[in-house]
């Protein structure tokens, strides 16, 4: 899928994302140095790239990777061999009890033993631990792909919030030369003093509704630094993005969606399981080497000897688990097949509902909004040549500031669907 502004996001970072690592320092820098010295707006590149700066759960996520490929150093290593210390034939009744040195079986002895699994059940560990690796990389690209999502969504709330507070501050200051220009009108007979009355109702009903729109702007600033940080009025008044989305090449990769990427090492963690299960039929071996020291008249001793597990119940040990291991297996690949039926139903949903929204607003943008503006236009003409009454124009107006209103309600709806969809696949 193509998204002009955000990268794309694969299972491991590219050579052209870490080429590009450089110019996201940078905006975040620039946002940084922008909120420092002066208000100025934060753009919608500079919001995604502090985000992925800042985030909490990308510095979990990051730690979790690190942490994982830690492990993988000690998957499969021979555990740690042990020491054995001890007396042994310390007689302790006959005419040779509690003597070190009367009786010659008497030995004080030193050994090391090596437990050794065999080399397919170490050879899974390993497998398991890659893919324990690669799925914590994968939840980690799973999770950069929600938060670049998430602060798109939060920047894009912030910037209609503002551009709807700034239509309608045009709204007030229209009201407010009505206002002005009334008492001249009434004096003179072309208006009615109830006139006066009724613009100053207007008034405080947009005094209302601008404190409405104003939470909004707030709320908006809050959703948005959860992802940037705390930055001095913050505000998303620069020039929105232009997201182009390539829905065929959307719907043909959705095997590549954020919440299918760990399904693919989580079964082959389970496939390692099955296959260290699979190993226990073969059992372990170990070795023994030990010296035994004497008293001088018998000389020292040394022996040496091997262990092997011997797995005689297999039935009732090994075989349950390789099968309990067998169905981990099945089990994901229903649950990894299921969810993608899951998210082709929710992505199908979600493309339909953004063509409706297109298609709503190209009509708001067309249609009603230029009507809604000529019957604002008209109504105040007709009330300036006396055909009409302030009731009329004031109800038109608003009905043009509604429409106006609505048409960026579209517009944020439109973007923000496109957003969403934007950041749903791992390139």
């Amino acid at each position: 899928m193509a998204f002009c502004l955000g990268e794309g996001l694969g299972a491991r970072p590219s050579a052209a994302s870490r080429a590009r690592a450089p110019l996201r320092a940078a905006l975040v820098a620039a946002a940084l140095l922008s909120g420092a010295v002066h208000a100025a707006p934060l753009s919608f590149e500079q919001a995604l790239a502090l985000s992925e700066e800042r985030a909490a759960s990308l510095q979990a996520r990051r730690a979790a990777v690190e942490g994982a490929q830690q492990a993988r150093v000690a998957a499969g290593q021979l555990p740690d061999p042990q020491l054995a210390v001890g007396v042994e034939n310390y007689p302790v009744s006959g005419p040779e009890r509690f003597s070190w040195t009367r009786e010659s079986m008497t030995m004080r002895r030193i050994g090391v033993m090596q437990e050794v699994p065999n080399a397919a059940k170490r050879a899974a560990q390993r497998d398991s631990a890659d893919a324990t690796a690669e799925r914590e990389r994968a939840m980690l690209e799973a999770e950069r792909l929600a938060v670049r999502r998430e602060a798109a969504l939060a920047w894009l709330g912030l910037h209609f919030a503002e551009r709807k507070l700034t239509v309608f501050t045009v709204l007030e200051q229209e009201n407010q030369v009505l206002q002005d220009t009334l008492a001249a009108r009434v004096a003179a007979g072309t208006a009615m003093p109830a006139d006066a009355l009724m613009a100053r109702q207007e008034a405080l009903e947009l005094a209302d509704r601008r404190d409405e729109l104003r939470a909004d702007v707030e709320r908006a600033q809050a959703q948005l630094r959860r992802w940037t940080g705390e930055l001095p009025d913050l505000s998303a008044r620069a020039e929105a993005p232009a997201l182009r989305l390539d829905l065929a090449r959307l719907l043909s990769g959705l095997d590549r969606h954020a919440e299918l990427l760990a399904y693919a090492p989580m079964q082959a963690m389970a496939r390692a399981d099955f296959d260290e299960a699979v190993a226990m039929r073969r059992g372990d071996w170990g070795w023994e080497l030990a010296y035994a020291n004497r008293d001088r008249a018998f000389g020292d001793m040394v022996s040496f000897q091997l262990t092997f597990e011997l797995p005689v119940s297999r039935a009732t040990r090994q075989e349950p688990l390789i099968a309990s291991r067998q169905k981990a297996v099945e089990r994901l690949q229903a649950e990894r097949e299921d969810a993608l039926r899951r998210i082709r139903a929710e992505v199908d949903a979600q493309v339909a509902e953004l063509q409706r929204l297109e298609r709503t607003l190209q009509r708001q943008q067309s249609a009603a909004l230029p009507l809604a503006q000529e019957r604002a236009k008209v109504t105040l003409t007709s009330y300036q040549s006396g055909r009409a009454d302030l009731g009329a124009v004031l109800a038109a107006r608003k009905s043009a500031a509604e429409a106006q209103l609505r048409g960026l309600d579209l517009q944020a709806q439109v973007m923000a669907q496109q957003a969403r969809l934007a950041y749903l696949i791992a390139e």
